[in-house]
């Protein structure tokens, strides 16, 4: 099977194009029509072999996270999305693996109304890169840079059950204690974009990212962006069942230090908190109030009477 032959018999779809896409595969540029007086959001994201996701590695769920973690990015930034490229390496022409890993991406795309409209395939070790690109009212983007003094810090969903899952899969003594694991399982291989929490909080919250780097690291980048600190109340922090096994010291780290959450943390102000709960509900995805917004840069973290936390923040690092 020759490049062009996998390309249409795995990426070429017949179904008619979204109505934001002009011309799709098969010529040198894809042509996208967004919405007038809207702007363009753009993310991309690369998955690499043994570097985001073991040898082996199931190609159905590498087709959902690939494009999952894309449009993580445009819910992080309040964005609806308008398609995607795929640039994929891979060791041969597996048409088993394709299948599978088409048969996941597309999934997904079809869910969130996200065609793929272009990309390239090559030989190589196997990298997976996504490209989204995503619509949004201007003025309206949920920047890293918003977040003001007094903002409640919010959390969606729970945090660190993929990184108990990453920990049990790679041998860690302490995570093999706590059983099977099909929550984090699930949150480590399908994680699930919180598109409509954020295209819900567009014009209501004054910041926001993605957690997938871990909690610490992704929040860190926020309060820089903003030049402001903040103050974390860590038993505030949403505890899943599994990590409820777990001694407390490791359940903190899971939830503070562990990567592959793609949850959302947003700052707001605290006469939203009303409107957010009911955005939230709206919306079908849990959040949590955890802490709040300090005119001083750093970040603490305490416990629920107060008490100064020494947490170690440590954050997910490609070269580390």
């Amino acid at each position: 099977m020759g490049e062009f032959d996998l390309i249409r018999r795995h990426f070429q779809r017949d179904s008619g194009p979204a109505a934001s896409v002009v011309l799709g595969i098969g010529d040198d540029c894809a042509l996208l029509q967004p919405t007038p007086g809207h702007q363009i959001a753009v993310s991309s994201d690369m998955l690499v072999e043994g570097r985001h996701f073991f040898a082996g590695a199931e190609p159905e769920a590498l087709g959902h996270k690939a494009l999952a973690v894309n449009l993580s990015d445009l819910a992080a930034m309040g964005a609806r999305p308008l398609g995607f490229t795929l640039a994929l390496a891979l060791p041969q022409a597996d048409d088993a693996w394709l299948t599978a890993f088409a048969r996941g991406l597309f999934a997904l795309a079809d869910r969130y109304a996200c065609p793929l409209v272009g990309g390239d395939t090559t030989r190589g070790p196997l990298n997976l890169c996504i490209t989204i690109f995503g619509e949004l009212t201007p003025g309206k983007a949920l920047r890293r840079d918003g977040a003001r003094a007094g903002d409640d810090l919010w959390v969606s969903g729970r945090l660190g059950e993929a990184r108990l899952a990453l920990e049990r899969r790679l041998g860690t003594a302490w995570a093999q204690s706590v059983g099977p694991l099909p929550c984090g399982d699930q949150r480590l291989d399908l994680p699930e974009p919180r598109l409509a929490l954020g295209g819900a909080l567009a014009g209501v919250a004054h910041a926001a990212i993605d957690i997938s780097d871990g909690l610490s690291g992704d929040l860190g980048h926020v309060l820089a962006a903003s030049r402001v600190g903040a103050r974390v109340q860590v038993d505030a922090l949403p505890l899943s069942p599994e990590l409820a096994r777990l001694p407390r010291h490791h359940q903190i780290d899971c939830m503070v230090n562990g990567g592959d959450d793609y949850e959302l943390l947003f700052c707001a102000p605290a006469q939203a908190r009303e409107e957010i709960t009911r955005l939230a509900q709206a919306c079908r995805t849990p959040v949590t109030r955890i802490g709040q917004i300090q005119p001083e840069p750093g970040l603490t973290w305490v416990d629920s009477e107060g008490h100064v936390l020494p947490l170690p923040a440590r954050s997910f690092d490609h070269f580390a």
